[in-house]
């Protein structure tokens, strides 16, 4: 059985380990770090230590982590690189990351390091794929019935839990509405993805309106 590994930060991360647990059969093991951390952090290995984090999550086969800080992010990769974790997925965007320590981490330990604003961007790659079966980029499947949406299969989802929520909500929806009405639905959910600007939640929504389009244009199909 696959091991999923998350390190959650204050609200952070909690709803991803609720989805997990509700959509799939993979093993969760997790770790909490501080809500409240220092701006900068000199001495990331030290400070690291000190915090008496749960090791058991470095573990696993795919570790996400919420760490959101520069610093402790790249400490993280680096144990998760040593321990022989396959892969890290690391969301909250570049601003988040240091990109040039993730890189030669990757490198060093031979561990697939990704990073995304947001989670349901997520694609599929060999490192990663038994948990981008189930959570990523949207991908659905879609009856219609009379110009109405009768049924809507999640084939993957986001891992915050929106596309189930969406899916849920768009039964009895026309077929022209629908991806507009989805959209707008996803923007309602209580993601954690930025909001107010171009990216974030907008860009969620934009690839989840894509997502009933292409699922509605294969049910007209039959």
């Amino acid at each position: 059985m696959t091991t999923i590994g998350v390190i959650t930060r204050g609200k952070y991360g909690k709803r991803l380990i609720d989805t997990l647990r509700s959509k799939s059969d993979f093993n969760i093991v997790t770790a909490e770090l501080p809500t409240k951390l220092p701006e900068f952090i000199d001495e990331p290995d030290v400070y690291f230590n000190n915090l008496d984090l749960d090791n058991k999550v470095f573990k696993a086969d795919i570790l996400i982590t919420y760490s959101l800080h520069p610093d402790l992010t790249s400490e993280i990769a680096r144990i998760a690189g040593r321990s022989g974790v396959r892969a890290l997925i690391v969301p909250g965007g570049t601003s988040r990351a240091p990109i040039n320590e993730l890189e030669r981490y990757s490198k060093e330990y031979g561990i697939h390091i990704e990073v995304d604003d947001i989670c349901c961007a997520l694609d599929s790659c060999p490192e990663t794929s038994e948990f981008t079966s189930i959570f990523g980029r949207p991908a659905l499947k879609i009856k219609t019935d009379e110009r109405k949406i009768t049924d809507v299969d999640v084939i993957r989802g986001a891992p915050c839990g929106s596309t189930w929520y969406m899916a849920e909500n768009l039964i009895g929806t026309d077929i022209k509405d629908a991806a507009s009405y989805g959209g707008l639905l996803i923007q309602q959910y209580p993601c954690r993805a930025v909001r107010g600007g171009k990216g974030g939640i907008h860009e969620s929504a934009e690839l989840h309106k894509k997502a009933i389009e292409k699922a509605i244009e294969k049910a007209l199909e039959k």
